[in-house]
């Protein structure tokens, strides 16, 4: 499990096809590897991989990526930058929300604008508005004011209009992850708020239930 707190920002430095997937090291220099080892869970860009290898003198992390997963998801292309995670200890705090690193499918980046134009390009407390076309078949787990998970950021959704959704982002996120990268068009993995997931997948069971009792 994770939280969507972001703690630092890493480089895809090689990607390997092998059979049934891709092996990818990745520069994990930023990240604090003083408790970490080989088999730990890390997210990269919302999604749960384990660490296979591990370079101390590069700091550079091996992943094994299966096909499912690059099914699944936006991708990881050579020289691309990740979010990434250490797995949440129990008795840590819960900044974000509770992120499984199961990425749910994947939307694209429909608007990435300053809302703070006055204060300047080179002003470092601009906000953002960052919209976001979202797979019609997670629609129905989205709402306002809830949480949303982009490429392993734990976000606050501002609006829903149709399969956009619309987030605000602050200073401090837009600098600390690698939203300073995106453009319109590119991919970004999406994952569901899991309280919602379960809450629609009760509701469900529930009407199938109610269904039989009346038929009867």
């Amino acid at each position: 499990m994770f939280t969507g707190i972001i703690t630092a920002v890493g480089a895809i430095k090689t990607v390997t096809p092998k059979a049934g997937g891709v092996a990818l090291e990745v520069d994990a220099s930023k990240l604090d590897l003083t408790d970490v080892a080989l088999g730990d869970s890390i997210a990269l860009n919302g999604c749960c991989l384990t660490v296979v290898a591990w370079e101390t003198k590069t700091q550079t992390l091996a992943f094994d990526v299966s096909a499912e997963t690059l099914r699944c998801t936006a991708g990881f292309p050579k020289g691309g930058r990740v979010n990434m995670e250490k797995a949440m200890r129990l008795s840590d705090r819960l900044g974000g929300h509770l992120v499984s690193g199961h990425v749910d499918g994947v939307g694209r980046i429909a608007q990435l604008k300053v809302l703070d134009a006055a204060l300047g390009e080179e002003n470092a407390e601009r906000n953002y508005l960052l919209e976001i076309e979202a797979p019609e078949t997670l629609m129905r787990f989205i709402a306002p004011k809830g949480s949303l998970t982009v490429n392993g950021v734990s976000l606050t959704v501002n609006t829903v209009v149709g399969n956009r959704v619309s987030i605000n982002l602050i200073p401090h996120t837009f600098a600390a992850t690698t939203f300073s990268s995106l453009k319109v068009g590119d991919a970004v993995n999406l994952e569901i708020d899991l309280i919602a997931r379960y809450v629609a997948q009760l509701l469900s069971a529930t009407v199938d239930v109610l269904k039989c009792g009346s038929a009867k």
